[in-house]
């Protein structure tokens, strides 16, 4: 089983905490990456990401100086979003750590995609930027079908559990075939009969299933469907073979 989650915008340099433990698969194309983003101008740059002045000037200064294969810190741990904090790994116990690497990917526009304790430095490149490199139209046509091919290496059951983004599962879905198992998660607010997904809780509650599937060391869609965190449950009647549905009517903190 594979559980596939997106990366965040703002990332941290950690170096102490934890040792990475290896180079990104993709070590090489992300250099080419790396190279071409070097190749624009700052006001290119600033219109492939689509942000303020200061955060354009702190991802340049970090690309002029960008080294991929020194001070590196662990992916779980370069990531600093909503669902990484409700993940939790720095109070992982136990066979927690052991879980998420074997079983959990981090799908990256400029890394490919990471296992836990790959190795990464600050970046900014979304999956869905408009970046034309190595004559390709975007960065799902640069990646193709590499990073599925990566995904299902080693996953005998052939089994992915979705909590990525619409954004970054596009880069995985094309390529399913019909032998594989492939499910996505949706946390909604159940409101009347209809179900409302709202960003920052599904982020949470992303987050919130990584640390749970660790915690029983999952291998199963039943395990899954199990979920019951944060107030949100298992909603059989709402949910198919390829989409779970968990809802909950009320959020933790706003009851009354």
């Amino acid at each position: 089983m594979r559980v596939t989650i997106s990366p965040a915008k703002k990332m941290v340099v950690n170096t102490d905490d934890a040792e990475a433990i290896a180079l990104p698969a993709f070590i090489e194309r992300a250099e080419d990456l790396r190279d071409w983003l070097r190749s624009l101008s700052f006001a290119q740059l600033q219109g492939l990401w689509a942000c303020s002045d200061a955060i354009a000037q702190q991802n340049a200064e970090r690309l002029e100086h960008m080294d991929l294969r020194r001070s590196l810190t662990p992916a779980l741990l370069a990531y600093d979003g909503i669902q990484y904090a409700y993940m939790a790994p720095a109070v992982f116990e136990d066979g927690q750590f052991e879980w998420v690497q074997e079983h959990l990917r981090i799908l990256s526009g400029f890394y490919g995609i990471l296992r836990p304790f790959d190795g990464v430095v600050p970046y900014r490149l979304d999956m869905q930027a408009k970046a034309q490199v190595a004559g390709c139209a975007n960065l799902y046509a640069y990646w193709g079908g590499a990073l599925y091919d990566a995904l299902m290496e080693g996953n005998e059951g052939r089994m992915v559990v979705n909590l990525a983004s619409k954004e970054y599962a596009k880069a995985i879905e094309p390529y399913l075939q019909p032998q594989d198992t492939y499910i996505t998660c949706v946390f909604g607010e159940l409101t009347g009969e209809k179900v409302v997904q709202k960003g920052v809780y599904a982020k949470m509650a992303r987050g919130e299933m990584v640390r749970y599937l660790a915690g029983i060391q999952a291998a199963t869609p039943d395990q899954v469907r199990g979920f019951d965190w944060s107030n949100y449950r298992f909603d059989e009647t709402r949910s198919t073979d390829d989409t779970f549905v968990f809802t909950r009517t009320t959020v933790p903190g706003k009851e009354g």
